[in-house]
């Protein structure tokens, strides 16, 4: 699925795809990850009638990747809304993961007539990130990890992009070569730890926590049981604080949902945009 566009927001470069003529819908990836997770997903969403658009974070995929620049959820949640006002789109419904979700639960909160319906999908919310792990990484091995070799950093992603999945089968191979390609370069492998690990960061969505129940829009949370990094309690407490909002939790399936089932996403989706119309 080919990011075919480009268009400056704010004076910087987001990569995108615009497709159909119909009702908005914008997808918004996670991390480790780029708008390649949602290739299964995306062309039935543009052929059931709508308005599809996918993009890369800032510093992400296709996207430009600067140095100087902040790429903070809170960032990017600015961004985002710049890139609606770019291609002319009001109230579009968001499909959103991981740090996505985060992105989706702030323009809810902060900028809540720009969205119609949001959807989270194993997001990040709460203090549920970053992991121990990676905090002790950020607070003191950051730049040392940034200076690894490239079989070092391969394998290093590589066991983390195979934590993703309920199968590690689907994180082989061409999938996990591909989830690799953005930073199989020097620049590419800075830009995940300037772009990405250095602002995992839980204020972003912690400061709006008691702000949840301002959201007034339709919201579906949908769960992969199996998700090792965000457990299923984070779902459960977004459903009780988030007015409304339905969860689903899918059986045998981690936290990039739509590589274990991606039919099972993709269903839930157009499900989710048939119905609770404002």
């Amino acid at each position: 699925m080919d990011l075919d566009r480009h268009v400056l927001v704010d004076g910087v470069r987001l990569a995108y795809r615009d497709r159909g003529e119909g009702d908005p819908v914008v997808f918004v990836h996670g991390t480790p990850s780029y708008s390649h997770e949602w290739r299964h997903v995306v062309p039935a969403i543009e052929a059931a009638g709508h308005r599809v658009i996918t993009y890369d974070l800032l510093g992400y995929g296709a996207s430009e990747r600067p140095l100087d620049r902040d790429t903070s959820v809170g960032a990017q949640t600015e961004l985002l809304v710049g890139l609606l006002d770019a291609l002319g789109i009001e109230r579009p419904s968001l499909i959103t993961h991981d740090i996505g979700g985060a992105i989706g639960q702030r323009i809810a909160v902060m900028h809540p007539e720009r969205v119609r319906r949001l959807m989270l999908i194993d997001t990040v919310s709460y203090d549920s990130w970053p992991s121990e792990t990676w905090q002790e990484i950020i607070r003191t091995r950051l730049e040392s990890y940034a200076a690894m070799p490239t079989e070092d950093f391969e394998e290093m992603l590589g066991r983390q992009l195979a934590m993703t999945v309920a199968d590690p089968a689907r994180m082989q191979g061409d999938e996990l070569a591909a989830y690799l390609a953005p930073h199989r370069t020097a620049l590419g492998r800075a830009s995940f730890f300037e772009h990405q690990v250095r602002h995992y960061d839980s204020r972003y969505t912690e400061e709006i926590t008691g702000r949840l129940g301002e959201i007034a829009v339709p919201v579906r949370i949908l769960w992969g049981e199996q998700d090792r990094w965000q457990p299923t309690s984070y779902a459960q407490r977004l459903a009780a604080d988030i007015p409304h909002a339905e969860l689903v939790v899918v059986p045998g399936t981690g936290h990039f949902l739509m590589e274990d089932d991606p039919e099972r996403v993709t269903r839930e989706v157009l499900d989710f945009l048939a119905t609770n119309r404002p």
